[in-house]
């Protein structure tokens, strides 16, 4: 089985056909298939001629698979069962993906938030591997975690060389940093950009390791792999047509719906790929994961084996490929070059900045609503009265082409902490875990504007929908939630705790947003549960 695009409303079909035959009177589809730089224009040659290795890497990462082999033989046989990656973006969206679909664990260190990092550590120790995947060598959240561990495991007696593995490019400080250390390394092709390296060896290294047949996901890649070069039948260039043709005529916000498949959390994957690879120039396609679809003119909703304007089916390891493959025509299309990111420094630039201050320039609050309070600027000439004006007023300042960002640096899992009782009801379960997770503020908000929302959990977002927010249209308004840390955790080495790290970042891209004339509004919890709840509350209110 091989993917399928299947449309389901008439206007996108039209517009994709319309499309596709343009692309292939060009030969853009066989052109795109072999490799050639040049389909993004002059300015895009040089980069994508470095950037095209993902297009073999079906039959190229085979050569890996002896290594990995190796090294899961030996975790097996030490009996640790326990394994965490270390990744930013394309380096644990992949992974995350294929652990999910094939239901084995893994858990995933893509935060800086204090509480998440210290529940990893005391989870297992004894029995963990860390797997320290960065392309660059140089991701300051990669390097925290690594130095954390190393630490841990000196502390438990145990030889880090023992039980870290690293995935990096070639010639990268980390690989060096591993060499030095008595790491075992698997390098990836540098000619693959990470976020489209989840075929290569950042997406097979750790999901192998935690128990996923690597090899079926590269044989259903090689199965759709033929297609890409065909005029007809061609399931890459119908979604890429039909993704671009759609964002040119104005339908650029686009909802994944993620049906009830084998496949698990692919739309998080594609929110990466299509937000950082489009959203630039002032141009793009916003994604838009875990909201129902509106009445929206702008959206396009595309359904993972779902129904939506148009459905895209298929095993995994071809989806991969085929969503790559789409959005680089996409890039064609909208004439942006789909394989760099030159907005997402701006932020890791004003972190490292800001890291170097004695303290963090936070500000004075405009308002205090109980443990909320809140910083930035508003629109409207008058302080806020309380929580719920805040809320309307962000609401209100959403154009009608725009859309509300809610990005929270928090800990992603401490929904599943709430506090509740056997023998409670599921009514009542519930209701404790929603008014634990920030998410759940997305859709109290949802019901009262007719604009997409979407949620990012930060710094995760950073390296996916932060490049759309920073060099896409500009027509967004942000709101950031951060918290007050009960029990820090200390970066080894740097004169930094992941607290501060975390805190940092948050002002660091609030200073990257607000100097876009854009409305960015910072929520600080000085109490994580009593906040959320209170966020919750006045979001009724509004």
């Amino acid at each position: 089985m091989t993917v399928s695009v299947t449309f389901n409303e008439e206007k996108p079909a039209e517009q994709a056909a319309e499309a596709a035959g343009r692309l292939v009177s060009e030969g853009i589809h066989e052109a795109l298939a072999k490799g050639d730089p040049t389909l993004w224009g002059p300015e895009a040659e040089a980069e994508a001629t470095l950037r095209l290795g993902w297009l073999t890497l079906p039959r190229t990462s085979r050569e890996l698979l002896p290594e990995i082999g190796k090294l899961v033989e030996r975790a097996r046989a030490q009996g640790l069962d326990h394994v965490v990656l270390a990744g930013m973006g394309g380096s644990s969206l992949a992974p995350e993906v294929i652990t999910a679909t094939a239901d084995v664990p893994l858990t995933v260190l893509d935060t800086t938030d204090p509480g998440q990092v210290r529940r990893a550590l005391e989870d297992r120790l004894d029995r963990t591997i860390l797997v320290v995947a960065s392309k660059s060598g140089g991701t300051v959240e990669t390097d925290s975690h690594r130095r954390i561990y190393e630490q841990a495991f000196r502390d438990a007696g145990i030889d880090p060389a023992e039980r870290i593995v690293v995935v990096t490019d070639p010639g990268s400080p980390l690989e060096q940093t591993a060499i030095e250390a008595g790491y075992p390394v698997i390098l990836a092709d540098p000619n693959v950009g990470g976020r489209y390296s989840a075929l290569s060896a950042f997406g097979l290294v750790p999901s192998a390791l935690a128990g996923v047949d690597v090899e079926k996901l590269l044989d259903d890649a090689a199965a759709v792999q033929p297609l890409l070069a065909q005029a007809e039948g061609n399931p890459g260039l119908d979604l890429g047509a039909a993704l671009g043709a759609a964002a040119l005529s104005g339908r650029d916000k686009l909802v994944l719906e993620d049906g009830l498949s084998e496949i698990n959390g692919l739309p998080d994957w594609i929110e990466q790929l299509v937000a950082e690879s489009t959203g630039k120039q002032g141009k793009g396609i916003l994604p838009i994961v875990g909201a129902e679809p509106g009445e929206a003119a702008d959206e396009l909703v595309v359904g993972i084996d779902s129904d939506g304007s148009l459905t895209v089916g298929g095993p995994l390891g071809a989806q991969f490929l085929v969503w790559e493959y789409a959005t680089a025509v996409v890039g064609n299309i909208l004439g942006i070059d789909p394989f760099n990111q030159p907005n997402v420094a701006e932020s890791k630039e004003n972190t490292g900045t800001l890291l170097d201050r004695p303290e963090l320039p936070t500000g004075a609050p405009i308002l205090v609503d109980g443990p909320v309070e809140v910083y930035g600027e508003l629109p409207g000439s008058e302080a806020p009265k309380d929580l719920s004006d805040v809320f309307t007023r962000l609401l209100e300042a959403v154009p009608a082409d725009g859309y509300l960002a809610i990005m929270a640096y928090l800990d992603r899992e401490a929904a599943f902490d709430a506090p509740h009782a056997e023998d409670a009801s599921f009514e009542e379960m519930t209701d404790a875990w929603s008014a634990a997770d920030p998410a759940t503020l997305r859709g109290q908000l949802a019901v009262r504007t007719e604009r997409p929302i979407t949620f990012g959990w930060g710094p995760r977002f950073l390296h996916s929908t932060g490049q759309y927010h920073k060099g896409g249209p500009q027509n967004g308004v942000f709101l950031q939630i951060t918290g007050a840390v009960d029990k820090d955790v200390e970066v080894p080495g740097k004169p930094y705790t992941l607290g501060r790290l975390q805190l940092a970042q948050a002002l660091g891209d609030q200073d990257a947003l607000a100097g876009r004339g854009r409305p960015t509004v910072r929520l600080h919890l000085t109490d994580r549960a009593a906040g959320v709840a209170r966020l919750l509350a006045a979001a009724r209110e509004v």
